[in-house]
């Protein structure tokens, strides 16, 4: 456990932290998870609904910090494709 004021501070601000990102974190898994259950249900329009979505909250995950540009990238990209290939 620090001693120094500021240190401890420290750990509180990181713990607050830690859980904002666990949070968007676990946002962007889930609706991730969603679009490829619509995806696999043959579900055209909500899935397309439901992808503007899972991209925000992927761009907001690498805005912060939690996942790099890259990855973000081909996340975006796989799903985009799953839901363009699928038929109307």
């Amino acid at each position: 456990m620090p001693n120094i004021k500021s240190a401890k501070k420290r750990v509180l601000t990181n713990k607050r932290k830690e859980t904002e990102n666990d949070l968007v974190e676990a946002r962007m898994r889930n609706s991730i998870k969603k679009v490829e259950k619509l995806v696999k249900e043959s579900k055209k329009e909500e899935s397309v609904k439901e992808l503007n979505t899972t991209l925000r909250n992927i761009d907001k995950a690498t805005n912060l910090g939690i996942i790099k540009k890259n990855n973000a990238g081909r996340k975006k990209s796989r799903l985009t494709k799953m839901v363009n290939g699928l038929e109307k």
